[in-house]
Formats: C-alpha cells, structure tokens, sequence
C-alpha cells in the first residue's frame, strides 16, 4: 500500500511503493501538497501493479503521466498516437486549405495508417524513416511513378510531421530521412486516333462518352472534366473556362463541334451543378476508381496499348500501358502539332508551363513528319 513520508532534507512529499519488480522505493512527488503528492503515489503503485502483472501497455502509461503533469500544473500532456494526430491535423485543415487539396491529403494519411496496421496506435515518436521508407516502397509495388511516389512521401506525408515537429511533438521529421526515388526511365505515352476515340464513346456511352469527347476536344486532366459544372460553359461565346486543379492557371478553350452537339443533349441545371452526375466528386484512384474504370472501357472496346512497365510476379503491383485515360491528353496536343498550330498556342490551350513540357505531349504523326522532311530543298549536286 502506497504511503506519504517527509525527509528533513527536503520540502517535498515522498512517496513509498513497489515498482514493477516488487522493490519498495522511495521517490520525491516535487510537491508540498499533502493532498497531491498522495494522488501521485497511488497512480504510481496501481502503475506498478499493471506492471508486475502484465497488463501494463503504452497507453496507460501515456494516461498516468498526463494525469499527474496535470495535477501538478492544472495543463494535460499531448500523448498522440500516429492515428491521432494526423486525423487531428487533417480535421485542423478543413477551412485552411482547397477541397481537392485535402482530399488528396486524407487520401495519403488514409493510405498511411493502413500501411502502418496495428502501429498507426502507438506513439506519434515511435513512426521513424523506416516506416516512411517501408510506405514508399509500397507505392512503388503498387504501379505508382517514381516522381509520383516522391511527390506523396516527400511533401504531402511530410506536412503533418513538419507540424508535429513545430509543436514539440517530435524532435524529428521522419520523411526528411527517406531518399527521393530516381526517375531515370522516360516513359514514352502513345496517343488515341480518331478512330479509337469514337469506339471508346461508343463503347462507354452515357457520361463516361461527355467526360471522353472533353478530354479528346479539350486536353484536360480527368478530375478536371469530372468536376466541371455548368457555369464553366459559355454557350453564348462556345467557350469552356475552368481552373486546372494541378497548376492552379485559368483556362479558355474553345468548344469543338462534337462536343458542342453532346453538351446540347443534356440536361442543363444550375450553375453549380455537375456536367458529368455520375462521375462528379470520384476518386480518381484506387479498384474502383474513375482510372480503373476507364481502363475497362478500353478492354471492352478492345483497345491495347503497348506494356511500359511489367508487374512483378508474386506483387501487388500493376503494370503500366502507354495508352490511359491520360493518352486522351496526349492526343489533344498532337492533332493540334499535325495541324500545324504552333507550340505557342498548343501551350495556352493546354496550360503547359514551358515548351519542354509541351514537347512530351506532341506525337508527330509519320506523314507530317515526311512532309516537313520534303520541304528541305535538294541539293544541286546530288540531283545531277
């Protein structure tokens, strides 16, 4: 039984108990309150008992030091688990930050704690660059681009641990200690021709047809086009304006016949109602994903592009296809290099932020390339 004894020597209470071991011990409470100091002895010794017999977890432990700090100085402790305090830090965003920026965030933190398992209930502390790198690695069995990969790891993960730190709760950020994967291979994406294009609207009809005559007439990114809403049409000019969720840039583009013909199909409501119902507020990722589901259009359709990247045998991982949702992108860009609009506009149409990254999105089709090659003029001498 826990008891209260006064040394000459000291102003404080002392506490006497037995530890974890059966050993009694004397240890100062660092307080004059009679009334305290014994609080602090009896959670000290039902402590020690949970100790000798087992049961004694990280949790109680977290629990018995907040109590006490707060009895002492009227202020708890901040025990997080990794759990906690990313959904902390995640409830703390909502306001501070863009709808689709915290989705993104919820989405990686959600990802995280699965990866973690049962650790995503231990201390906040004990998550160190190896579960950093074990998740990282992770997503590269799971199909994902090395600069994609680093992009999740080194600043979406990396901001609840940079806050975590300010505040006191870590010394030390994990995600600083894990290296950024290198991206020495250049994927090489394939476009859609026309023909494929009209299969997969065929194939797909429905929303799913709207969301890919966008793509093809517009060149923008698939959560673009699934979240458009019907003030982003001007049917008065024939032009579509909208903000790229990616680059944050403004975009006017104008709107294809085809595409004029189908919007005029449909049901317009509110301003603010969606274009694509179906498809609006979908996650982009994941078996059930507006990708994956894509994907399956193109297997109906019967449409196969050439292999990239090989799954490994035995993994979770996926392999990658030259042809994708993104290809639709792609081959926006190129028609309009084989129509000879100029890169200049190309750019301003597709909100590239220089030519070298309009330059990966336009395939030269052979027989513009021929043509170009024809206009060089022969030389006398080898024409005789």
């Amino acid at each position: 039984m826990a008891s209260l004894l006064k040394r000459p020597e000291s102003p404080y209470w002392f506490a006497s108990f037995q530890d974890a071991k059966g050993r009694w011990l004397k240890k100062s409470t660092k307080t004059k309150d009679r009334a305290l100091a014994s609080r602090l002895a009896v959670e000290w010794e039902t402590a020690a008992k949970a100790g000798r017999a087992g049961r004694l977890v990280e949790s109680q432990c977290r629990r018995v030091l907040s109590e006490i700090h707060e009895q002492a100085t009227g202020m708890p402790l901040n025990f997080h688990t990794c759990k906690e305090w990313l959904e902390e830090w995640l409830a703390g965003k909502v306001g501070a930050t863009g709808a689709r920026t915290l989705l993104k965030y919820k989405q990686v933190c959600r990802d995280f704690l699965t990866h973690l398992g049962d650790r995503q209930s231990q201390s906040l502390t004990a998550i160190s660059a190896r579960d950093i790198r074990g998740f990282r690695d992770a997503l590269t069995k799971g199909g994902h681009s090395p600069s994609t990969v680093n992009q999740t790891v080194r600043k979406v993960l990396s901001s609840p641990f940079t806050a975590a730190q300010k505040l006191g709760y870590i010394t030390v950020n994990p995600c600083t200690g894990v290296e950024a994967l290198k991206n020495d291979v250049q994927i090489e994406k394939d476009v859609f021709t026309p023909a494929q294009v009209e299969a997969l609207c065929n194939t797909a009809g429905g929303d799913w047809k709207g969301v890919i005559l966008t793509a093809y007439f517009t060149g923008l990114r698939l959560k673009d086009i699934t979240n458009l809403c019907w003030e982003a049409i001007d049917a008065q000019e024939g032009v579509l304006r909208t903000t790229a969720a990616k680059t944050g840039g403004h975009l006017t583009i104008p709107i294809s016949g085809d595409l004029q013909k189908w919007l005029r199909s449909q049901p317009r409501g509110g301003s603010k109602t969606p274009i694509f119902t179906t498809l609006a507020g979908k996650s982009g990722t994941g078996k059930s994903g507006l990708s994956m589901q894509f994907k399956r259009i193109m297997e109906r359709t019967g449409i196969v592009g050439r292999v990239l990247r090989q799954a490994e045998a035995n993994s979770a991982g996926r392999s990658q296809s030259s042809l994708s949702f993104h290809s639709l992108r792609h081959s926006f860009n190129s028609a309009l290099a084989n129509a000879g609009v100029s890169q200049e506009l190309r750019q301003k149409l597709t909100g590239h932020a220089s030519t070298r990254m309009n330059d990966r999105y336009t395939h030269h089709e052979e027989q513009t390339l021929r043509d170009a090659v024809s206009k060089i003029p022969s030389l006398r001498s080898n024409a005789r």
